[in-house]
């Protein structure tokens, strides 16, 4: 037995050693089949040994250690977990701003010559018959000596008596061309002026207007206008205004209320502006007021003045003017005095004509325009801002809206996060240093807040931010850049939107901002004499790097070489994310937001028909457009969106449940209310029959069988059975 036990044990042990040898011969060879194949050989798992124990139990007590770990660690393992925790930081994107959007066309136009006016004479007011204090007030007050153009033509002519129709760029002393000679005839009449007298002079103007020349104490003006409370402009009507300067619409509002309104020795009757008048609708108001003129008195000096001539000055001058004088000063037109009439006839006679009539420009303004793909305009116009605002500082900016909801959006987004309101906030202090940029807005639907206006007339670093009502008739001291954010609607807007800068013979420059589908603007706006030169939006931008708020903040960075494309692109999605995340804080913002970019897309709609193949609804991409208003993704639902801060309580949805208790309370209701009359005879609610499906004609075998037949797989499957 113990012979057999000892060979079988021998064979056992041959036998696992040779399966041994078998499973090797299998590993090596499954290894080099993977390194043929190009995958990694198999690691051999080794046996642990003593020192591996030793090892792992040292690594634990230095894991138990905490911070003081790192110090016993080495050099080299310190470092390779430096680069994992920097792996695993989130790195900045840049290709949310700069990817996927279009391509900027390159602007082909030809050369054009701009119309030109020449601003200043040589003439100073002592030529002209006028009262030395009237002069003195002029010189000393106003500061002018020389007349320009086009008060060298009117000053005589109104003089005179007689009626005018003035026609000159925005910006070139319109205002003081009526308003010398009407001070002029008011002082040197026979009879003085009394308060109590009411009007003798009546100024119409299409929009809120500050200012005056009024050297002589006993002749007091007054001013009509909207967003005042109507019982204190009544007060002062009855005291007595001498020179009535109002809009239309808020002095036929007191000609049918007020009763101290009279126009008994109204002398002057001058309509300013008329072509911005006539564009706002107040059309039948002028009518109003003329047949109330006319029913108090049949002679006066009239003047119509304007920067284009249209139609519809043409008709207003016709109505409204005695065989006046025209004066033109541009450099197109005839110099010199020629019957109004021949004018008109010229202006009526072809409505082409008037499409494409040349503007004439203030010499000293330079005009500049910029292709900005949707994405990135609200970050181009924040480096814009800084540029020229607080880099370069002396410079005061008007920027141009197409809604008020888009004035009040970016005037607190930029007061927020541009000029350090946001940080100021956090930080727990009060208000913005004195030395950082100072935001003003101003709209048709704000009330007109004196702090404004004190703030208009200051040499501070300022931004204005302003709807189209204020495109016209504000002369704003020393602005020096006018930026129109968005395209107005015909280029006559837009010479009076960059009327509001060089003006008088002073410097200026506009800036017109376009996406790439409107670059035929561009070709427009050449078609009526007007040039523009391109600034590059990659240039603008690079001012960026000026501010180090905007930096991107790195381990071990390099520092920031010039105008590096791939740091400035950095420095954009930061302040864009910096905008994002105001936006993106509360639901109120987000809600504020979605209106604005709403009455954006309302107010793009309404572009003339002529301009439709530039400016169309369906060239927008609304995520990208969403983007400039600090949103990340497009909104869904715009039109049903609830007004900012409002709270709209939404009845919530009955369950089936309830519906059908609903519906058998109204059966049992039915039923008590027929048990009365009924007869007692029916056990129960007559149930309503259903009203059978009828057949179309073509199978009831009525008509004909239409080819194609065109119906539903419901209503064939009925007709089939």
């Amino acid at each position: 037995i113990s012979c057999v036990s000892g060979v079988l044990q021998l064979f056992t042990n041959e036998f696992l050693l040779s399966g041994l040898l078998i499973l090797k011969q299998s590993n090596a060879l499954k290894r080099k089949l993977q390194s043929s194949h190009g995958n990694p050989p198999l690691k051999r798992k080794r046996k642990p040994s003593v020192n591996n124990f030793k090892k792992c139990a040292a690594e634990a007590e230095v894991r138990e250690k905490g911070s003081s770990s790192q110090k016993s660690l080495p050099k080299k393992q310190l470092t390779d977990n430096r680069n994992e925790s920097q792996k695993s930081k989130p790195f900045i994107k840049t290709s949310s701003l700069f990817r996927n959007n279009p391509d900027i066309p390159e602007i082909h136009r030809k050369a054009v010559q701009q119309v030109q006016e020449d601003v200043f004479t040589t003439d100073s007011f002592n030529q002209l018959d006028l009262h030395p204090h009237l002069i003195s007030t002029i010189n000393t007050v106003l500061k002018i000596s020389s007349m320009t153009s086009v008060q060298k033509q009117t000053i005589p002519v109104l003089l005179q008596g007689k009626d005018a129709l003035v026609r000159s760029q925005t910006g070139s002393g319109k205002t003081l061309a009526y308003g010398i000679p009407l001070v002029q005839s008011l002082q040197g009449m026979e009879s003085k002026i009394q308060r109590s007298d009411g009007p003798y002079a009546l100024i119409l103007v299409p929009t809120r207007e500050v200012g005056g020349l009024f050297p002589f104490a006993w002749i007091v003006p007054g001013v009509l206008m909207g967003g005042e409370k109507r019982k204190s402009e009544k007060a002062r009507l009855r005291k007595g205004i001498n020179i009535l300067i109002s809009t239309p619409g808020r002095l036929v509002d007191h000609i049918k209320s007020t009763e101290c309104v009279h126009f008994r020795r109204t002398q002057w009757l001058i309509i300013d502006e008329a072509d911005r008048i006539l564009d706002l609708g107040f059309e039948k108001d002028v009518a109003v007021i003329l047949n109330a003129l006319n029913a108090e008195r049949d002679t006066r000096q009239n003047v119509l003045l304007s920067a284009t001539l249209t139609e519809g000055v043409t008709r207003l001058a016709d109505i409204s003017l005695n065989d006046p004088i025209s004066i033109s000063i541009a450099d197109e037109i005839q110099k010199g005095l020629k019957p109004a009439s021949h004018t008109d006839r010229q202006a009526s006679g072809s409505s082409d004509c008037m499409k494409q009539e040349n503007f004439a420009v203030p010499e000293k303004l330079k005009q500049y325009v910029m292709m900005v793909p949707s994405k990135l305009r609200l970050v181009t116009l924040a480096a814009f801002i800084l540029e020229k605002c607080k880099f370069e500082k002396h410079h005061k900016m008007i920027i141009f809206f197409s809604s008020c909801e888009q004035v009040e959006f970016h005037y607190e987004l930029l007061l927020k996060v541009l000029a350090g309101g946001l940080e100021a906030q956090q930080r727990g202090r009060s208000s913005v240093s004195p030395a950082s940029l100072q935001f003003l807005r101003l709209h048709g639907n704000m009330e007109q807040e004196v702090s404004v206006l004190k703030l208009i007339f200051t040499k501070v670093i300022s931004l204005f931010i302003l709807k189209d009502v204020a495109a016209r008739g504000l002369d704003l001291p020393q602005v020096t850049w006018i930026v129109q954010y968005n395209a107005p609607a015909s280029p006559a807007e837009y010479i009076h939107r960059i009327g509001r800068t060089a003006r008088i013979g002073c410097h200026g420059n506009s800036l017109l901002v376009l996406a790439p589908s409107e670059a035929e603007y561009v070709s427009l706006l050449a078609s009526h004499k007007i040039n523009v030169s391109e600034i590059k939006m990659e240039k603008v931008l690079s001012s960026l790097m000026k501010d180090d708020r905007f930096k991107l903040h790195r381990p071990r960075s390099k520092k920031s070489c010039g105008t590096d494309p791939q740091e400035v692109r950095e420095r954009a999605t930061v302040l864009q994310t910096k905008f994002e995340n105001y936006i993106h804080s509360s639901e109120g913002t987000v809600r504020w937001a979605k209106k604005a970019l709403q009455s954006f897309l309302c107010a793009y709609t309404t572009y003339p028909r002529n301009l439709k193949h530039i400016f169309h609804i369906k060239s927008l991409h609304l995520g990208h457009v969403a983007k400039s208003f600090g949103l990340r993704d497009a909104p869904q639902n715009l039109t049903a969106l609830p007004a900012a801060g409002s709270k709209k309580k939404t009845k919530p949805r009955p369950k089936r449940s309830d519906l059908l208790k609903k519906t058998h309370g109204k059966h049992r209701l039915a039923e008590i209310l027929r048990s009365e009359y009924s007869s007692g005879m029916d056990t129960g609610v007559s149930k309503v029959k259903k009203k059978k499906q009828r057949k179309p004609a073509c199978l009831r075998g009525e008509g004909r069988l239409p080819f194609p037949l065109s119906l539903s797989r419901g209503t064939l499957c009925s007709c089939l059975r």
